[in-house]
Parts: C-alpha cells; structure tokens; sequence
C-alpha cells in the first residue's frame, strides 16, 4: 500500500518516466515470448505471435506520440501487412484444433477491429466513446477468461503470455483514451473561441 501511495505522490515527470519503463519491459518479455514461439512452438504460435509483436509496436507509435502524416500512412500500411498474418494464424489453429487458441485469436482480433476505429476515426470514437469502452471491456474480460483457462489446464507460459499481451494492450487503450480526451479538450476551447 504504502509503494502504491508512493508512486501515486510522484511528480507527473517522473511517473511519465515509470510507466515509459513499464511498457518497455513489457515490450522486452514479450519479444522473449515470441522468440520462445518461433523456436518451440507451431507455426501458427510463431506467425501470429511475430504478427502481433509488429502490431503492438505499430499501435504504440501512432497513439503513444502524434505521428507526423507521411509516417501515419506508411504505419497504417505496415500494420495492415501485421494484420493479414493473424486471421492465418487462426486459421492454422482451427486445422490445428487448437480451440482455445482460436478462440483467443478471435477475440484480439475483434480487440484490433475495436482499436482501428478508435485510432482512424477519432471524432466517431469520441463521439461513441461509452460503446467503444464497452465493447473493449467485455473483449477484454473474454480474453482474461482465456488466460484463466490455461492457468486452471496448468498451461502456466500461456497464461503468463496473455497476462502480458493484455497489460499490452491495456497501455495502447490508455494512449488512445488519453488522445481522445485530448482531442475533446481541444475541440471544446475552439467551440468555445479559446
């Protein structure tokens, strides 16, 4: 409690500076993870982990700054190429009768399709900002029965993996939260003549 309390007392410099090490020590074990994936899993875990290691870095960069418009276009185009990867993978999970892990793949990929439309179309996801967070949470509440699934089938690094993929995301939602609010801010001191 008392750690809590600490890092909530930070000054706002110093917490920017924590949380920028948090996502890059998530971002470091998840690449640890997907290089377990290439060399000891399927190919299927190996293609969808990479997939999503490329988009995870991709959506970071378009919400965790403002990207200048020549590198949104070619962003937008790199996390397209990420995202055709995904839907093969869960394909190859179904073959594989991997079930749960289709259905794990279902889910992020609803997650992405729910993140596209915050990310590209701003002012609609301002404006629907309560279904958007809703349709994430339940998204997001699927995907943490998942991982509680391989924690009860003892399938401990998967568990692990999801665990981390969803503070992933969890931080990318958080950008993009921040970026709208910013978005509303701004809109509503122009409407105001400020």
């Amino acid at each position: 409690m008392d750690a809590l309390r600490s890092s909530l007392m930070q000054a706002p410099g110093s917490r920017a500076r924590a949380y920028s090490r948090f996502k890059t020590a998530l971002f470091v074990l998840l690449a640890w993870n997907t290089g377990v994936f290439v060399y000891s899993g399927t190919f299927s875990e190996g293609l969808d982990s990479i997939a999503w290691l490329v988009l995870l870095a991709l959506f970071e960069l378009e919400t965790g700054a403002a990207a200048p418009r020549k590198q949104t276009a070619v962003i937008h185009a790199a996390r397209f190429v990420a995202a055709i990867a995904i839907p093969v993978a869960a394909v190859g999970y179904v073959l594989d009768r991997e079930w749960l892990d289709t259905v794990n793949s279902v889910l992020w990929i609803a997650v992405v399709a729910v993140l596209e439309f915050q990310v590209r179309f701003r002012s609609a996801a301002a404006r629907y900002r309560a279904l958007c967070t809703l349709v994430a949470t339940v998204l997001y509440a699927g995907l943490g029965a998942v991982a509680l699934i391989w924690l009860w089938r003892a399938d401990w690094f998967s568990a692990y993996d999801a665990l981390l993929w969803l503070l992933a995301f969890v931080t990318i939602e958080i950008n993009v939260l921040q970026v709208l609010r910013a978005q509303s801010a701004t809109a509503r001191a122009a409407a105001a003549g400020f």
